[in-house]
């Protein structure tokens, strides 16, 4: 089970967004490249970062700080928020992340989605992120009209490398990961699957880990970790528990 210490950045700073509403967001005093410091030193190896300016507005806003991330840490890094063209996937790419996370852009247009997945092979992930049982879009802003299962099930052949998924009702509230969806989602899906919003305590980790032979793997982890309600040092002795 992999864990995935979260960044979210706005306005260069790190922010926490509840039930993605960005007028409902906290800030943290910590810096995205001092917080990604503290993550390497206590030995995670892998790392979910949004850049949540660019998910607004469709551009790659925070790339510079990415990018500085990127090459000051061995971090394995999925990186999502705003990237809606060949061109902003391949600066990316290029920088050294594992994973680029395609949204809104995948959602709107399936043929841009199935061409990523042809065109950058094993390097896009799709970040579907709902709301009672609807996919949510453009930062959150704008919900669809497309169940998100019966999306998944026209994407579903597209060579997708993984898939994270985000009760957005979860998200940011410390009440639990939506573990019954993730589990449909993960039924469905013919890539392996990435839990996400919700985290609230160790015992979430311990749970999705029992899930592990269930197409599930990993989970993010991002307000509980600011918050103090779960301590970096706990967390790590997860990564081999």
């Amino acid at each position: 089970m992999k864990i995935f210490p979260a960044i979210d950045i706005k306005d260069k700073k790190c922010v926490r967004l509840i039930k993605g509403d960005f007028n409902n967001k906290i800030e943290y005093e910590i810096s995205p490249l001092l917080q990604a410091e503290k993550y390497k030193e206590y030995g995670f190896k892998n790392l979910h970062i949004v850049d949540l300016d660019g998910a607004l507005c469709g551009e790659t806003i925070n790339f510079n700080i990415i990018a500085e991330i990127v090459k000051k840490f061995d971090f394995q890094i999925e990186v999502g928020g705003g990237l809606r063209t060949f061109e902003s996937i391949n600066k990316y790419i290029d920088l050294g992340v594992e994973k680029v996370i395609l949204g809104s852009a995948a959602i709107k247009d399936k043929n841009f989605l199935k061409t990523a997945c042809l065109k950058f092979v094993n390097k896009i992930a799709l970040g579907v992120d709902a709301k009672d049982g609807y996919l949510s879009v453009f930062g959150w802003k704008e919900n669809s009209n497309q169940l998100t299962l019966d999306y998944l099930k026209e994407v579903n052949d597209f060579g997708i490398s993984r898939l994270i998924y985000t009760d957005i009702n979860r998200d940011g509230t410390k009440q639990s990961p939506n573990f019954y969806e993730t589990k449909k989602v993960a039924s469905i899906s013919r890539c392996p699957v990435i839990i996400s919003g919700g985290v609230s305590s160790i015992d979430d980790i311990k749970k999705a880990k029992k899930l592990n032979n269930n197409n599930i793997e990993g989970i993010i982890v991002g307000k509980a970790i600011y918050d103090g309600n779960i301590k970096l040092d706990e967390l790590a002795k997860q990564l081999d528990a």
